[in-house]
């Protein structure tokens, strides 16, 4: 049995199409502001791939670039801005901020319905809550619009996620216990992790280890989703789940690239798209 891969990219495409028909029919096309503190070459990356996709779609993106050293005050101050600039529908800060700066405080400063990245803590409380938040984060969101293209219904499902990260594994395990499944989830301090992948239904990984998930450390027929991007000795682009080595024993799974990262940049996009409708009625 060789796992069917779960086409993330192909998936992203076609949210892409459907948002650029949807941005077609409005009266003006939704503004997405990206800040970002500092000159981190990975952040720098991945701001250009969203700004890309948004052009694509037909939404306008503001690049704020602010200088390494800025005080956290004046960071405050021009999210401020954003949030009563009527014209901008979504705000988002590229994570990680330099360390002087404290990202909760620049966080909670964002409107929440203006918080499209659905780390605001209105967001995520009401998330907590099973109640239905203005925003998901990107990442938790576009996988589990990825494992309910699997399952038609994932309640009684056992999950077990890698990495108990505020912005990947704890929102995701909420959305996941919100649908009925059982969920466990591991970390650096977790003893013997293999005993929780091991009898999984679905096994998600977003700890950032290149190549960590192998053969034996799940069952046959699991459904692997992995959100690390790492690179090996010799450079080369991996996941933190072997694709070759669990690709006969698993029955689905997202290849790296071109899994969730694809599906995340069009999470914040559809966000956006709706915190355009939410503001304007």
């Amino acid at each position: 049995m060789r796992a069917k891969l779960i086409n993330g990219k192909e998936m992203a495409e076609n949210i892409k199409i459907s948002l650029k028909k949807q941005i077609s029919e409005f009266a003006y096309p939704p503004q997405l502001a990206i800040v970002m503190v500092g000159n981190d070459d990975a952040s720098a990356v991945y701001v250009r791939n969203k700004q890309k996709a948004a052009a694509q779609i037909g939404m306008v993106s503001h690049f704020h670039h602010l200088d390494e050293d800025i005080r956290e005050e004046e960071v405050i101050k021009i999210i401020q801005q954003l949030n009563e600039d009527s014209e901008v529908n979504g705000i988002i800060v590229q994570l990680p901020l330099p360390k002087h700066l404290n990202t909760h405080n620049i966080i909670n400063s964002i409107s929440p319905f203006k918080d499209v990245d659905g780390f605001h803590p209105i967001n995520t409380g009401m998330l907590q809550n099973n109640q239905q938040p203005y925003f998901v984060a990107a990442t938790p969101l576009g996988i589990m619009k990825m494992l309910n293209g699997i399952y038609s219904d994932l309640s009684g499902k056992s999950v077990t996620i890698i990495g108990a990260s505020m912005i990947v594994g704890r929102p995701l395990a909420t959305l996941l216990l919100n649908q009925g499944c059982t969920v466990s989830i591991t970390h650096s301090q977790t003893k013997n992790i293999k005993q929780y992948t091991g009898t999984a239904d679905i096994v998600i990984s977003a700890c950032g280890v290149a190549n960590l998930v192998k053969q034996d450390w799940i069952k046959a027929g699991a459904v692997l989703i992995d959100v690390g991007i790492n690179r090996t000795k010799e450079g080369k682009l991996c996941g933190d789940i072997d694709f070759e080595d669990v690709k006969d024993k698993a029955f689905a799974i997202t290849p790296v690239p071109g899994g969730v990262g694809p599906m995340t940049v069009a999470m914040l996009l559809l966000n956006t798209v709706n915190a355009y409708i939410l503001q304007r009625g």
